[in-house]
């Protein structure tokens, strides 16, 4: 029976990606992010169980990309579709449709990672769950725009050249780390417990707001911090 549940929860994610791709389509694109940091949690989860119960499978595996791609890949697709037809007063029809650009580079980077037996304790590119957290952040600091920053998202500019700059690290060369910890050793942890003390210290100052520079911090931590390399599995 525990072999079923990691594949439930990643089933969760699955749902709340669908529900997230509803909320979307329905023009409700905060409760869209909502679902998006629902489905998050469940990929976490699940990846958490699977090694805590040792119910690891092919099937779960393959299962949770199938899962990812949509909740990670179709989903931000769909959000940078809806900010590029917003944002694209006098612009050609055909560019919100540029937005999913994000999906087929999710697709190939989840491909990437089913086959490549370098990333485990570590990712080459980056996760497709932080791509969609710093799309899905947008309409959430638009809903509370404390900074001022609507005239800004909302330029159909920024719009495709943060969609093009997400496409890339998908796919690049670019060791990351992962938030995995197997002990409580400091000089084991360091960057990942930087990584989370700065963090929370940024969602606190910044809000929703503070997502997008997170992901820019994991992304220089990891190029100026690298971890050592592991024997990777699965």
């Amino acid at each position: 029976m525990k072999k079923h549940i990691p594949n439930a929860v990643t089933c969760l994610n699955l749902f709340s990606g669908c529900l997230a791709l509803c909320s979307i389509f329905a023009g409700d694109l905060v409760t869209g992010a909502y679902f998006v940091a629902l489905s998050a949690l469940f990929d976490f989860f699940d990846g958490l169980l699977a090694r805590a119960l040792h119910v690891s499978s092919p099937i779960g595996k393959d299962l949770d990309s199938l899962a990812d791609v949509v909740s990670f890949g179709v989903v931000p697709g769909a959000f940078l579709f809806d900010l590029l037809r917003q944002s694209g007063a006098g612009m050609p029809s055909w560019l919100p449709y540029a937005g999913f650009i994000v999906t087929v580079f999710s697709a190939l980077r989840l491909a990437k990672f089913n086959n490549d037996t370098r990333q485990s304790d570590s990712f080459i590119g980056l996760p497709t769950p932080a791509c969609t957290l710093v799309v899905a952040a947008l309409p959430l600091i638009l809903d509370h725009d404390r900074f001022s920053l609507s005239p800004f998202i909302l330029n159909p500019w920024t719009l495709l050249a943060l969609t093009l700059v997400l496409s890339g690290l998908l796919v690049a060369e670019l060791p990351l780390f992962a938030l995995k910890f197997k002990s409580l050793r400091w000089q084991e942890n360091k960057v990942r417990l930087l990584f989370l003390g700065l963090s929370l210290a940024l969602l606190l100052v910044l809000g929703a707001a503070a997502i997008p520079p997170i992901i820019l911090l994991y992304v220089v931590l990891s190029v100026l911090m690298p971890a050592k390399p592991e024997v990777l599995q699965g």
